[in-house]
């Protein structure tokens, strides 16, 4: 199939649609889930470990879900992904709405739902980014990425702007249900896209499809090793998931017992994030830093991201977290379109669902622990949030400090890459 010489072609418009519409739903169901838990239990525990079972099969399954990627129709994968996620959220929807009395029950289904919700996510987000250099131009995979961030980013401005309000007007039902509808919308648009892809033949027997499947995602484990970036970011993804993850499992218990606001503004802070992530999406995606002046930006606004979270501690009003939030957004998204778009333009068309699941993996592999842990050190230090916050950002600092002095990193980070089509774009090497 010819590559398409639109970035807003047929195909990538629905994606980007549908992530949008599936995106907003997710944002207003975390918030239901959330403040229903804590209305219910009041424990921060119990908070940390819906994140907890949410991750665990991510940070499991992320190899095996970009081997599937790999070796299956990606369309059929990101199809059915809504489909299974909008069919579960509709039937806890069903349930919170008719078992009113049955919190017991209705934890639990939580738990079970966000289990399988986490699985699914696990096959679902490796098949989406493998596809998108597909889809678009190669000159603007960058654009692409920064547009595709965006329509999430725009959810969760929206979503979790006024989740907050709409959990106090309508409940916990409505908002979950509103999630359900949105990936089964989100379903029905992705059936109208064509994702080009070569399919690798398989064996007929079971046997041999179970020891072909694990070859080759041995083979994608390989690669990212012998790449000396990745193989940093291998090691650095952990710690840095492990204490934004202590930042937002505690952030319900942040707005309500230390700034002394309304569950509507843990929507506002979470919705600034969003905002803030746009403007640095946009950044990305727009200005044409290069070389070593693209390495500086990455670096300093990962110094900027970490600093803002732990001043997040002693706030001293709601604007002024508001602010730091912003911020953190900011760095956030342009760090991560950035990183996106180097690895998917440095990574063979046939492995990127492998390489991108495996960096999930890594990157989800100290979230579930974080989660735990955040909600019983809080616990044990009677909701100490502020002092939690700032040393979760001077360790974020720290983890940036290690990237600037990491030759490989800055390699990887100021390396230029010229297309096919003559033109230069920020394409590293993958710092092989």
């Amino acid at each position: 199939m010819e590559r398409p010489r639109r970035l807003w072609n047929h195909n990538f418009l629905l994606l980007w649609n549908g992530q949008l519409v599936s995106q907003m739903g997710t944002q207003a169901f975390a918030i239901a889930m959330l403040f229903w838990i804590k209305g219910q239990t009041s424990s921060a525990s119990l908070v940390g470990l819906v994140t907890v079972v949410t991750t665990l099969p991510a940070a499991l399954l992320g190899p095996i879900g970009g081997t599937f990627a790999d070796r299956y129709s990606r369309r059929a994968i990101i199809i059915w992904g809504d489909f299974i996620r909008g069919t579960i959220s509709v039937a806890l929807a069903v349930l919170v709405f008719w078992g009113p009395g049955q919190a017991q029950l209705i934890l639990v289904c939580m738990l079970v739902s966000n289990f399988i919700m986490g699985a699914t996510g696990s096959f679902f987000r490796p098949a989406i980014t493998a596809s998108i250099p597909d889809i678009v131009p190669e000159q603007r995979i960058t654009t692409a990425n920064s547009l595709n961030r965006i329509s999430i980013d725009i959810s969760t401005l929206l979503g979790l702007g006024i989740g907050g309000v709409l959990f106090q007007l309508l409940g916990a039902g409505v908002l979950i249900l509103a999630d359900g509808v949105t990936y089964l919308l989100a379903g029905v648009s992705k059936c109208f896209i064509t994702i080009p892809q070569e399919i690798p033949e398989k064996s007929a027997e079971f046997r041999e499809v179970f020891a072909e499947f694990g070859r080759e995602m041995l083979i994608g484990l390989r690669y990212v090793w012998s790449k000396k970036a990745l193989r940093f970011f291998m090691f650095l993804m952990p710690f840095d998931a492990f204490f934004v993850t202590s930042i937002v499992v505690l952030l319900p218990f942040y707005v309500e017992d230390i700034l002394g606001a309304t569950p509507a503004w843990y929507g506002y802070l979470a919705a600034s994030f969003g905002a803030g992530s746009v403007v640095g999406s946009v950044v990305a995606g727009t200005l044409p830093l290069r070389g070593r002046v693209r390495c500086i930006a990455f670096l300093v606004s990962s110094v900027i991201f970490g600093l803002a979270a732990g001043l997040l501690g002693p706030a001293p009003s709601t604007w002024y977290a508001l602010l730091l939030i912003v911020t953190a957004g900011v760095t956030n998204g342009f760090n991560a379109i950035h990183m996106v778009s180097l690895i998917q333009l440095t990574t063979p068309a046939e492995l990127r669902g492998r390489v991108f699941g495996l960096l999930e993996t890594l990157s989800l592999s100290a979230t579930p622990i974080a989660a735990g842990m955040a909600g019983i050190i809080a616990d044990l230090t009677d909701q100490n949030i502020p002092a939690i916050y700032l040393a979760s950002g001077v360790a974020l600092v720290a983890v940036a400090v290690v990237m600037m002095f990491n030759s490989a990193v800055r390699e990887f980070l100021s390396y230029e890459h010229t297309s096919a089509a003559g033109e230069t774009d920020a394409t590293p090497a993958a710092a092989s």
